[in-house]
């Protein structure tokens, strides 16, 4: 029994490896933290320093697949990809040092709260005028257009007297179109399209036999890992943004900082 036991930890640790048995172990509760930076915004941010920082709108960049997630014999109607790409072109283009996002998804609010400050302000004649509201020089416009599953699929494992591990994966793909119109003219000024990978896997090992007469031994463990959505449009939002800075300095669009 015990020369079974151990052979078969043997054999499962060759297969998994050692830095994937820590993953068998369910993880302890954590404190909400801060979103890191991914490896595609620090190029957004090692990208040459601009002359000057360019006004722009965003209206609507959403979703436009209108995928479903798919679920085995259940009526679902969770999407299968985020509805707030919006949000994530916002914050890109607010860390970014060559975009200035102005306001303009939540507009109709702010127009109110202005309306409520000019109807405080007209009981006050001393009170200070409002400034106007800032312009936008370009239009931000696309979306997610595609959102392909089982693009590639695969596996591999191994079975010896009932002691074996295997391994799978899945790999979805999601597309990004993003656009610059120049508010003045309407003339679409640059048009970039980026592609992200997602990765998902699976490792399952166990063993199954009779160790002696009416007796049977079995045991498995397994994890899987799948990136996150969210995390992957972002990589998306924020590749599609480094190369329309890149292909607007190409064409004389706008301009860096001198040295």
């Amino acid at each position: 029994m015990k020369k079974t036991i151990t052979i078969t930890i043997a054999i499962l640790m060759l297969l998994s490896g050692c830095s994937t048995l820590g993953k068998l172990i369910p993880p302890s509760q954590q404190s909400a933290m801060s979103l890191e930076p991914t490896e595609i915004f620090s190029d957004l941010k090692n990208l040459p320093k601009p002359a000057g920082s360019i006004p722009v709108s965003v209206y609507s960049f959403r979703d436009q697949t209108g995928q479903y997630k798919p679920q085995t014999n259940v009526s679902s109607f969770s999407t299968a990809v985020t509805q707030g790409a919006n949000s994530i072109l916002v914050q890109a283009l607010h860390e970014s040092d060559w975009f200035t996002p102005v306001e303009r998804e939540g507009l109709q609010n702010i127009l109110t709260e202005r309306k409520i400050i000019r109807a405080a302000q007209s009981e006050n004649p001393n009170s200070v005028e409002l400034p106007p509201l800032t312009t936008a020089k370009i239009i931000l416009e696309g979306g997610i257009i595609s959102y392909d599953t089982n693009v590639k699929t695969g596996g591999l494992g191994m079975e010896y007297f009932g002691i074996g591990a295997s391994e799978l994966y899945r790999e979805d793909a999601i597309s990004i179109y993003l656009r610059a119109v120049d508010v003045r003219t309407g003339q679409i000024l640059l048009s970039v399209a980026t592609s992200k990978k997602v990765l998902s896997q699976e490792m399952r090992a166990g063993f199954f036999r009779y160790v002696s007469y009416k007796r049977l031994a079995e045991a498995e463990g397994g994890f899987s890992d799948n990136e996150p959505m969210s995390i992957c449009v972002t990589q998306a939002i924020e590749k599609a943004l480094t190369d329309l800075v890149t292909k607007g300095i190409d064409k004389g669009l706008w301009a860096q900082k001198a040295a």
